[in-house]
């Protein structure tokens, strides 16, 4: 048996393991593969609550940051965001970590912009929240090179501006809103970001990482306005996949598992 798992603290909101148990039924390996939630309020337990035999594990709140001491090697990228959400357990027992909402995220947010023909080039961006979850959306908008400007409830200089500096003017500048916030995460649905919403229009597009409910008040204040909107569904599946594909990957870069 092959064993993957979770940390984080609570676990009780996850999608990971009933997205590896669906996808371990579909290849018809449920005896083969199995992924588990280990619930892990304090880092410092990783060695002794872990089971021996992990072979990968994907972390949660509250750890992205402080399990990166307990790593021997970090990936580039998970190393300039300064957060971990996937990690290899390599042949010797250390422990290899890596930032695979990066790839979730540029991944889907390509895939919407593709849909609209939309250049990278014509786009600024908001970026609403300033924990960890916005440094892997500012990675990649900077790879893409979409220029942004942090939002939060208090501003701080030039590039990180408060919700009651937003002018019709702004909004009408930068068209790609993304969410970072727990505004509008289930059960508080009816939360949302204090936008100028009636400035959105068609040629907007509004992300929320959130993926419960479906369509966070954020995005339907969107849609019902024109605007393009995408959950953090697809980012979630996607970067779950990557997880996969770095726990079976070999020396020459292919996985040594098949695909769904």
């Amino acid at each position: 048996m092959k064993r993957y798992g979770l940390i984080g603290f609570p676990l009780g909101h996850s999608f990971s393991a009933g997205y590896f148990a669906d996808k371990f039924a579909a290849l018809g390996a449920q005896d083969e593969y199995v992924y588990e939630n280990f619930p892990m309020e304090h880092v410092g337990q990783l060695r002794t609550a872990l089971p021996a035999d992990l072979l990968g594990f994907n972390v949660t709140i509250p750890h992205k940051r402080n399990i990166l001491p307990l790593l021997s090697e970090i990936d580039p990228e998970a190393r300039a965001v300064g957060a971990v959400n996937c990690v290899k357990v390599l042949p010797d027992g250390s422990y290899k970590g890596y930032n695979t909402d990066i790839y979730g995220f540029e991944a889907s947010l390509r895939k919407m912009l593709a849909a609209r023909q939309e250049p990278f080039a014509s786009l600024k961006a908001l970026v609403l929240g300033t924990g960890g979850a916005a440094q892997a959306v500012h990675h990649v908008l900077r790879k893409l090179g979409i220029g942004y400007v942090e939002v939060s409830r208090t501003a701080c200089g030039p590039q990180r501006i408060g919700y009651e500096q937003l002018t019709p003017e702004m909004m009408a500048v930068h068209r790609l809103i993304v969410n970072t916030t727990p505004l509008g995460m289930y059960p508080d649905t009816a939360a949302k970001a204090p936008l100028p919403y009636d400035s959105i229009g068609t040629g907007h597009y509004l992300y929320d990482l959130i993926y419960n409910p479906a369509e966070t008040a954020f995005l339907r204040e969107g849609r019902i306005r024109g605007a393009w909107v995408k959950s953090g569904l697809e980012m979630l599946v996607l970067q779950a996949e990557r997880s996969w594909e770095i726990w079976n990957e070999q020396e020459n870069g292919n996985t040594s598992v098949p695909r769904i």
